[in-house]
């Protein structure tokens, strides 16, 4: 038995020494894991420290931005730039151009379109132009990388309670508020004095913001303004006060989905039994309760000169189907209102009737891709008398010919304003009239001093 004792210490001796070992080296690992454990907070903390300080640092030196939440399913900017696989069209024809779409309260805009009518009007290319760019690739969330800074102010979705029509007369203190804001809020239009900045004025007079001519001339353009680029629907050859601005001249906003379902029912191709149309406002007496002349007389003397004449389909009533006439017609007369441009002009181009333009010196818009001398008529202010002759002489000799050119698809896409900009479309053409203005951009500037 004792001996047994004996046999059996040299065992429970090592078995207490391997526990106390491994007692010790629990010990030894748990110290390890405390200062491990230990080590990564403060590497964490230090991490999180420094991130926060370079955040405000950056912070302080460009200042926050609200963006706009819109569809990312795009490849972005940036990629684009720097994977030439993803190189699009509009990137290299535009030369690459950038345009920062700010982010205006909701008065500016928004809260205009309760009315349906603010985005579907005669002058709603503000809209149309604003809901493109949003979604457009020449889009830029980053103002520091941007060429131009679009201002989306809608002036003309104030309709009159008395006769319907836009009332403008609110919108030079509507655009001064909208400066006054943008300013105020980013480096940007102090930088350039606006000159890098872009405006929609899609009305009678444009960036005089008047409805009559003579008014327009008085005020003339905005000073804030003068220095600013506008897209404008108002455009002459000669010298006016009225584009003493830098301008792109923009077609009147005619509804995309409008003229589609006109063409669906009355394809271009189809009967054209009506020799020449108008519908729309013409005095019996030209001169109205204002003391002006409408139309310089010019609907006028058209209404006493042919209103009998069997050949001319002349209307002074408004009809809401009134586009299912123009695409049963073969010209289209287009005289000048208050001031010389007319929907009809977008209107009988989409629908295939050749326009019939009566308003002297008219500057049209997108030459670079509507070949006007080649799908329309011109006819001059003073020779409105002679009509029946100049189009019965062009329907007995080239009315063939002017109807293949006017019925290319692509002349009808470029004065049409899609919901998002598609290639050759009216915002597409707007764009590379800005990008033929890409010397005011700051962003340039800077470019090429470095």
């Amino acid at each position: 038995m004792s001996l047994q004792l004996e046999t059996n210490r040299p065992t429970q001796k090592k078995a207490l020494f391997y526990a106390r070992m491994k007692l010790l080296h629990s010990r030894n690992n748990n110290l390890s894991k405390n200062l491990c454990y230990k080590f990564f907070k403060y590497v964490i903390w230090f991490s999180i420290s420094l991130y926060f300080l370079s955040s405000l640092i950056i912070t302080r030196h460009n200042p926050t931005i609200s963006r706009t939440t819109i569809s990312r399913s795009k490849p972005s900017r940036a990629l684009m730039e720097e994977d030439p696989r993803l190189d699009s069209s509009a990137h290299g024809l535009f030369n690459g151009m950038k345009i920062y779409v700010y982010d205006l309260p909701a008065k500016f805009n928004g809260e205009w379109l309760a009315n349906e009518r603010c985005s579907r009007h005669l002058f709603a290319a503000e809209v149309a132009i604003h809901r493109a760019l949003m979604n457009s690739e020449v889009r830029t969330f980053d103002p520091w990388q941007a060429d131009f800074f679009f201002v989306p102010v809608y002036v003309s979705c104030n309709f009159s309670q008395v006769n319907g029509f836009p009332a403008i007369g609110h919108a030079r203190s509507l655009m001064a508020s909208a400066i006054q804001h943008v300013s105020s809020q980013l480096p940007f239009w102090n930088r350039s004095l606006g000159a890098d900045h872009v405006f929609v004025a899609s009305h009678d007079f444009g960036s005089c913001f008047h409805t009559m001519e003579d008014m327009a001339i008085a005020e003339g353009v905005p000073e804030f303004l003068r220095n600013s680029i506008i897209l404008q629907t108002f455009g002459v050859e000669h010298k006016h006060p009225c584009q003493e601005v830098e301008n792109v001249v923009v077609p009147p906003y005619v509804s995309p989905e409008s003229v589609r379902a006109t063409l669906e029912a009355s394809p271009l191709t189809g009967r054209r039994d009506i020799f020449a149309f108008f519908r729309g406002k013409m005095e019996v007496h030209p001169k109205n309760v204002s003391g002006r002349y409408y139309s310089k007389r010019v609907r006028t003397t058209i209404l006493r000169k042919y209103g009998n004449d069997r050949r001319f389909y002349l209307r002074r009533h408004r009809f809401a189907g009134y586009q299912s006439e123009i695409a049963r017609s073969k010209f289209c007369l287009c005289p000048l209102g208050w001031a010389p441009w007319s929907p009809r002009l977008v209107e009988s181009v989409a629908l295939g009737c050749v326009p019939v333009i009566i308003a002297d010196g008219i500057r049209l818009p997108f030459p670079g891709a509507v070949p006007w001398a080649e799908i329309s008529l011109t006819v001059a202010e003073a020779d409105v008398d002679k009509l029946g002759g100049i189009l019965a002489h062009v329907a007995a000799t080239n009315l063939t010919a002017i109807q293949r050119n006017l019925w290319d698809p692509r002349v009808r896409k470029a004065l049409l304003f899609e919901d998002e900009v598609s290639e050759g479309d009216a915002t597409w053409q707007v764009l590379v009239g800005l990008s033929g203005k890409l010397d005011r951009s700051h962003r340039k500037w800077r470019v090429s001093s470095e």
